[in-house]
């Protein structure tokens, strides 16, 4: 690489970290607001109940358990976790957390809602829906201490392959913890500090989404407006990509191994 071309990349790389790190300081800043207008309180983990639609996701989690039976036939080649967003490096890098996205920030992975029609039919029924995918951690991974981007989204969880040994398997955030189950939901807000763990020799599933954080008016809308902004920022248009890239080669393994 030529000493210019070198410079340009440079360039360009501390750009996407000053655009980046400018961002994030101004949702800490805006942060104040979205707390003070929760209509569903703040807390790490929220009661459920506050949110209709977990039922229904809880009801028919064997329904998205089947599908996802036939998507860990493939564990081995799915994307790991930074493979589709990158600048999520320093919290993993190696091949124990697997994705399998559905939607993120506008952008819908055609091709893997096809293949899980009933898991992405109930995904579009959730108010607010912002992020999707079943999060596959491998044995003996942890994801190290860090916190989420802005508290105008929260995450839930539904538990969908769980280790025998679930005292070993969990996720704190703040200073509560909390273990999942097959079947049953959890909601927190993942701009607490948090960290998740999976110290058994099984594997750990859970379908993760992001929802829009319920607020009053007149709060909403600016919220809605930051969200705009994130999914036009370079961190979403660069999982796209990616994920794309990983439609092509998935498409051909799914064909493959159908036909074989």
């Amino acid at each position: 690489m030529s000493a210019l071309s070198q410079f340009y990349t440079d360039f360009k790389t501390k750009n996407r970290e000053v655009a980046l790190k400018a961002g994030e300081n101004l949702l800490r800043q805006l942060e104040r607001i979205i707390r003070s207008a929760s209509l569903v309180g703040n807390s790490t983990f929220f009661d459920t109940a506050q949110f209709e639609w977990v039922k229904t996701f809880e009801d028919n989690w064997q329904v998205i358990r089947k599908e996802l039976d036939e998507i860990l036939k493939y564990r081995d080649d799915l994307p790991n976790f930074q493979d589709i967003s990158p600048d999520q490096y320093n919290i993993t890098n190696d091949q124990r957390w697997k994705t399998f996205f559905f939607y993120a920030y506008g952008v819908t992975a055609e091709q893997n809602c096809r293949l899980c029609p009933e898991t992405a039919k109930l995904l579009v029924s959730i108010p607010g829906v912002k992020t999707a995918f079943f999060s596959i951690l491998l044995p003996q991974k942890q994801i190290p201490p860090h916190r989420g981007p802005f508290n105008g989204v929260l995450r839930y969880h539904l538990g969908l392959v769980i280790p025998e040994a679930a005292s070993d398997c969990g996720i704190r955030v703040g200073d509560d913890v909390r273990h999942w189950q097959e079947g049953k939901s959890l909601v927190f807000d993942d701009s607490f500090e948090h960290e998740a763990w999976n110290n058994t020799d099984e594997v750990r599933v859970v379908l993760f989404v992001d929802i829009v954080r319920p607020l009053k008016f007149p709060a909403s809308l600016l919220n809605q407006f930051i969200i705009q902004l994130i999914a036009w920022s370079p961190y979403i248009k660069d999982a796209e990509t990616n994920q794309k890239k990983w439609d092509q080669r998935l498409q051909g393994l799914f064909k493959s191994k159908t036909n074989s």
